[in-house]
């Protein structure tokens, strides 16, 4: 079952994270593709789907595609954004969590998680993806690095944010409960589960568009910053028009190119 406090961290605020957040790199999908063996995959599933973003990407690329969410809110989001794209009728969402999907033996070709994996407990996650997972499957698990490359000034002032955001939260006890396993040991954890005959780690970059008023949101999006204002704490004490005002200096209105770099670690069944 889910860890209660982790899905709560990202209930509230759907719509913004849904603004602000990522698409999933095509590329990404592409390499999946060719992994999997097949040139249009039967089942994508996408655990931890949020409110879809990571989903969507198939929608052209798969007969069918089911994500697994455990927030409501989030699926909500998730079936409005995937309702408004023209002609999508093969995406569903479901609420389950990654250790319980409910979903049947070998059914899948693709198994990812898309900046989801470090809320999951590892063994029992890895399990039901390898139950899922046809033999000669792949699972993906990647995530950015944040903040994007775009302006050296402005990615000081979010890492001073997220730390000073997150060390409040800490003291003041509000992600008690919570429970996060690090990104760098991913792909050690996948190998020693024993569920994958094949493991590796990958880097692909991808580019979007951004401007001051989308970093303060994609900043908002984080889950250290969302507690703080679910908890009453207002954007000045946080630290926000600080920031927002480093954002306009540096970055301004007109959007600028940002570059990520994503970490992919990939097993094969």
């Amino acid at each position: 079952m889910s860890n209660s406090a982790n899905v709560e961290r990202f209930s509230g605020f759907a719509k913004r994270y849904d603004a602000y957040r990522l698409q999933s790199p095509v590329i990404i999908a592409d390499i999946l593709t060719q992994l999997a063996q097949v040139e249009r995959p039967q089942l994508v599933v996408d655990l931890g789907s949020g409110t879809g973003l990571s989903s969507c990407v198939w929608a052209e690329r798969a007969a069918q595609v089911i994500g697994v969410e455990p927030k409501a809110d989030m699926r909500r989001q998730a079936e409005i954004r995937t309702a408004a794209q023209p002609n999508v009728r093969n995406i569903r969402y479901v609420d389950a969590d990654s250790t319980a999907t409910g979903l049947a033996d070998g059914c899948a070709d693709i198994v990812t998680c898309s900046q989801s994996l470090h809320w999951m407990e590892p063994e029992p996650t890895f399990a039901e993806i390898a139950r899922i997972l046809r033999v000669g499957g792949v699972f993906a698990a990647y995530d950015c690095d944040w903040p994007p490359t775009m302006n050296w000034e402005t990615e000081l002032a979010w890492a001073n944010l997220m730390r000073a955001g997150s060390a409040t939260g800490q003291k003041r006890g509000w992600y008690r409960g919570v429970e996060k396993w690090a990104k760098e040991k991913h792909l050690a954890r996948m190998e020693a589960s024993g569920r994958f005959r094949f493991v590796r780690e990958i880097v692909v970059h991808n580019t979007e568009m951004g401007n001051a008023e989308r970093c303060v949101g994609l900043a908002l999006s984080q889950g250290e910053l969302a507690e703080l204002l679910k908890h009453g704490m207002s954007e000045t004490e946080i630290g926000l028009d600080e920031f927002r005002a480093v954002c306009e200096r540096t970055i301004g209105a007109a959007p600028i190119p940002w570059y990520f770099s994503y970490r992919v670690r990939l097993g094969i069944k």
